[in-house]
């Protein structure tokens, strides 16, 4: 399914990985494929649910959009803008937030917010008032002056997300950004993301938590061993297996692809 399939016609295209593959060589384990020809469009007013087990590849594909590591062959765009040829460009439009993004312990949580808008080149004037609109989105007001050293981890979380989005980027690019968090927490973020597919901002999203997969993406794959093995809508992937639940389907395919891979073998 391509995005002049989607119920509200063409949109624009945000992200775009392009038989994106990743090879890493370890002198114990040998040749490891950890992203192998991995191609998707996720566009403008879309959540795109990347879905995979442990060591699957979905956090090595995220990281090679988000200019962080070099593919091995293969290319993709953010917003327009090569990640090989334009990394700048890539990470000027879009907000990235993966399992290691980190904080700076004796920063606040509004000094961590003033710091990355500045680094963003953002002016005094509009980055106060993004700094007083995300405290109050994520309801951090009442820590917003603690050291993030002291937080705990949800407020942590919180902070690590807030300064992603800092300077309102169109692309975010979210890889489990609700792993660890308590249910409140949890909420809070789920909404911010659906407020921000409202607003028309293109949204890579990887979950291990299926319900979080069904509420919010617009479409789904699901990668395994490096490969996307399913990409469509969850109405048309419940047509194709004949499952209902997003958990059902996930094993479907991934028990499918393990299947596949012992024939070979």
């Amino acid at each position: 399914m391509n995005e002049s399939d989607m119920p509200n016609g063409p949109r624009t295209v945000g992200v775009e990985a392009c038989g994106l593959t990743k090879v890493f060589h370890d002198s114990r384990a040998g040749t490891i494929v950890a992203a192998d020809g991995v191609t998707f469009r996720c566009v403008h007013g879309e959540v795109f649910g990347l879905l995979g087990p442990n060591g699957a590849g979905k956090s090595t594909t995220l990281r090679m959009l988000a200019t962080v590591l070099h593919p091995t062959s293969g290319t993709g765009t953010v917003a327009g803008h090569d990640i090989l040829t334009d990394p700048l460009g890539v990470r000027r439009s879009m907000g990235y937030l993966s399992a290691s993004t980190g904080l700076y312990g004796r920063l606040t949580a509004r000094e961590t917010l003033q710091y990355f808008g500045r680094l963003h080149g953002m002016d005094s004037r509009t980055l106060e008032a993004r700094v007083r609109e995300l405290l109050d989105t994520f309801g951090m007001a009442d820590f917003a002056d603690v050291r993030c050293e002291k937080l705990s981890t949800g407020m942590r979380q919180k902070v690590s997300i807030a300064r992603t989005v800092v300077h309102d980027p169109p692309i975010l690019i979210l890889d489990e950004p609700t792993v660890g968090l308590d249910i409140l927490v949890a909420s809070t973020m789920i909404r911010f993301v659906e407020d921000c597919r409202a607003r028309g901002k293109c949204i890579v999203f990887s979950t291990h938590i299926m319900s979080e997969a069904e509420r919010l993406c617009g479409r789904i794959a699901v990668i395994h061993r490096g490969r996307i093995h399913a990409c469509d809508t969850l109405d048309r992937l419940r047509e194709s297996t004949g499952h209902r639940y997003l958990e059902d389907i996930f094993v479907h395919f991934v028990e499918g692809a393990e299947r596949a891979s012992g024939a070979r073998a």
